[in-house]
């Protein structure tokens, strides 16, 4: 088990506040605001012990780097902001997808993930 650093724990209050998926970078600004000099090898560093640990999970989008949410929710997907790039989570799922699964075929995961402009970006 890992020692629970300030830096730690600014990472892990990060996602707690953001509610959404993050990149490194969205990670790293957010967390700076606890921790001012936070650097990216440690944000890296943390978030593969994380993932380690069953903290966290990678969100992995069509031709995007990875970001990263909290392990354990319940089944969502994800929706891609164009314009901020950020991605946020859309809860439940668009129906029973074994009526599009070709005949003889086991379907056993799926991702769906929407693109579009968020509120903000939109307005």
């Amino acid at each position: 088990m890992q020692r629970d650093t300030r830096q730690r724990r600014a990472i892990r209050a990060a996602f707690e506040e953001a509610g959404h998926p993050l990149s490194p970078q969205e990670l790293l600004e957010a967390a700076r605001q606890e921790v001012k000099g936070l650097g990216i090898a440690t944000v890296y560093r943390n978030i593969r012990a994380l993932q380690d640990e069953g903290w966290l999970e990678a969100v992995e989008l069509p031709g995007e780097p990875a970001r990263y949410e909290r392990a354990g929710k319940a089944h969502h997907h994800h929706f891609h902001c164009r314009e901020c790039d950020r991605v946020y989570e859309v809860d439940g799922c668009p129906g029973n997808l074994k009526e599009v699964t070709p005949p003889g075929f086991t379907l056993e995961a799926h991702e769906f993930v929407l693109y579009g402009l968020c509120e903000a970006c939109a307005a």
